[in-house]
């Protein structure tokens, strides 16, 4: 099975500017940024590839019933569509591919993880005018519909689901041993959604290290989102060192250990002493 190649170094850089710019803006569009983080996976996603997958998220919002009511209504509507007539869904196979993490792909082929799918329900439900967010559970990704007091939730990795109270405790139960917790429920930003989905990126191709530039590329990406963590500087060095760039590699992991000095010395002196080691590395 062969993930996707990567486009030209000169498209590349001009995709990561287009990121940067929709990260920064006053409402960055999440559909824009997953778009661009596929075209920077994919090197067959040009620009009528991109506009192609923002056109069939407006006609699928075109086929959802016009207002079909409260939030359970929503949510069934949303399920009838997508998860019975299209048949978008995922498996456990799906964790096994670079591509059930690009928009682009999981629009062609209905599958993917849940948070790709979960940003698919929300672009369609958005455009058809639903009261509808992204909801992070700890280790699933699922869709809100609804005010707090009137919310319901669905999960598009189970072809849309409508979860009960119980469902939804028993997901978070299983990822991470601990019951749901109200605070869980909050509706997720579009940079939030738009990081995790790098990190599932990142977790892929950890897993793969012959794909170290798959990890490089995401790491990039999210160190253009504002507020991303600083520990991102850290794993950008360790990818360059990895893939040869000794020197750069080791400036980066030096800057990272300037920024945490200052709440934890100890940090800051192994990360100087694996730097190090890195520009030994040009001996």
């Amino acid at each position: 099975m062969h993930s996707p190649e990567p486009p030209s170094p000169e498209r590349a850089a001009e995709l990561r500017r287009r990121f940067a710019e929709e990260a920064r803006a006053e409402r960055p569009d999440l559909s824009v940024l997953c778009l661009l983080i596929g075209a920077q996976a994919d090197g067959t996603l040009d620009e009528a590839g991109l506009d192609a997958a923002q056109a069939e998220l407006d006609r699928l919002a075109g086929e959802v019933p016009f207002r079909p009511g409260d939030p359970r209504s929503w949510a069934a509507a949303l399920r009838d569509l997508l998860g019975e007539r299209y048949g978008y869904r995922g498996s456990a196979a799906d964790y096994q591919r670079l591509e059930s993490s690009l928009l682009h792909s999981v629009l062609l082929r209905r599958r993917g993880l849940p948070i790709l799918l979960s940003v698919v329900w929300l672009e369609v439900a958005r455009r058809a005018g639903a009261p509808v967010y992204g909801v992070a559970l700890p280790g699933h990704f699922v869709v809100g519909f609804g005010p707090r007091e009137e919310q319901v939730l669905a999960d598009p990795f189970d072809g849309g689901r409508v979860l009960s109270g119980a469902d939804a405790d028993v997901l978070v139960v299983g990822a991470t041993g601990a019951p749901l917790e109200p605070s869980m429920l909050v509706p997720a930003a579009p940079l939030e959604v738009v990081l995790r989905v790098l990190n599932n990126i990142r977790a892929w191709a950890s897993a793969r290290p012959e794909r170290s530039d798959v990890a490089l590329w995401a790491v990039e990406l999210a160190l253009l989102v504002p507020s991303h963590p600083a520990r991102l500087r850290y794993e950008r060095g360790q990818l360059l060192v990895q893939r040869g760039a000794f020197v750069t590699g080791a400036e980066e992991m030096e800057e990272y250990a300037q920024l945490v000095e200052v709440v934890d010395e100890g940090l800051a002196d192994r990360v100087r002493t694996e730097a190090l080691a890195a520009r030994a590395l040009m001996n």
